[in-house]
């Protein structure tokens, strides 16, 4: 599928997602029994994709930092099992304390790390889950993480649903004094044992759904990444290194790639990240563009955010698109303080 294309389903999957429709798919609907087919012998040579271990990563990060008087940074993390961090075996290695420990040696700052995210969630449990997050209005996070998506894929939940409750749970957030942060759907046609021709049409229902959260996300305040890394081209290459045990979820070496894609977003919406970095780099194929557009192209390239910039243009609203350089989170595994978060 042409990024033009893209950019048309993703566009009008965000306006069905927006005016209440319902009935706009992934995929076509002669392909429902061969996809269910092949999926469960995906789902056997995986296995069920689960573990019955989910490390819990919450906690104070960075607390060296801590200056009398001065408030931890609070991150929330919400969404699916790779929010969670699903599939390894220490707190250190989740997604959450990557980034929460990277946001600290950044900022200068501790970071109260609080996780709601659950595996094999799927977008229409995010209303519960922010309902959690906001639960104590005087510890409203400074920025919440999202990473949502896959499990609508794969449980066949029509796009618009899809969508329309995550924009939900965006519009809540930011409502409330939150900074937000998507990643948006991975690219489900990488996973080692799915064979074609259903490892096509997952890549295509997933980018056709992560260019459909782009519009959504953005158009309600938020910024997105795409998360196509984390199970996209670097796992394609080294499947052995980037999948954890199962083949499913991504080893401790792949969370770090997700976390240092979605870290230099996490840091520019906190006001961190060095002010020109802000400005689109031509020589990196960054600029403004209709918010669709811009969506299509980042459902195609991992990494790479996109965030609302000009209310309204000649087609409608803008955004800018950005590839940041990835940073090293950091050197040693982070492990949260003993000491409760603020």
């Amino acid at each position: 599928m042409t990024g033009m294309s893209r950019a048309r389903v993703a566009r009008r999957i965000a306006a069905g997602a927006a005016y209440g429709g319902g009935g706009v798919g992934l995929v076509g609907a002669a392909a429902v029994g061969l996809l269910l087919a092949e999926a469960q012998l995906a789902r056997r040579r995986v296995g069920n994709g689960t573990s019955p271990h989910v490390p819990t990563a919450d906690g104070l990060y960075g607390a060296s930092y801590t200056v009398p008087g001065e408030l931890a940074l609070r991150l929330t993390m919400l969404g699916d099992s790779t929010a969670a961090g699903q599939g390894v075996h220490r707190a250190g290695q989740t997604p959450g304390a990557l980034l929460a420990s990277g946001v600290a040696a950044i900022a200068e700052r501790p970071v109260g790390l609080s996780t709601v995210a659950v595996p094999g969630a799927r977008s229409d449990d995010l209303d519960r889950q922010v309902s959690l997050a906001l639960a104590d209005p005087s510890r409203v996070p400074d920025i919440c993480v999202i990473m949502v998506g896959a499990n609508d894929v794969t449980h066949r939940m029509p796009a618009t649903r899809s969508v329309r409750h995550l924009a939900s749970a965006v519009r809540r957030l930011r409502t409330a004094g939150a900074e937000v942060v998507v990643g948006t759907c991975p690219d489900l046609g990488t996973i080692e044992p799915v064979r074609q021709p259903l490892r096509w049409m997952a890549r295509r229902a997933s980018r056709q759904l992560a260019a459909a959260q782009t519009i959504a996300v953005v158009e309600q305040g938020g910024r997105t990444v795409s998360l196509g890394d984390l199970l996209g081209p670097e796992f394609a290459a080294n499947p052995r290194e980037l999948f954890g045990p199962d083949s499913y979820h991504p080893s401790a070496e792949g969370y770090a790639t997700a976390a240092m894609a979605v870290l230099p977003t996490v840091c520019a919406a906190l006001g961190l990240w060095p002010a020109e970095e802000d400005r689109p780099d031509a020589a990196r194929r960054e600029g403004f563009l209709p918010v669709a557009r811009a969506a299509a192209e980042a459902a195609s390239e991992a990494g790479t955010e996109v965030t609302a910039a000009m209310p309204t243009g000649p087609r409608g609203a803008w955004a800018l698109l950005k590839r940041r350089r990835r940073r090293r989170v950091t050197e040693s595994e982070p492990e949260p303080s003993t000491q409760p978060s603020p």
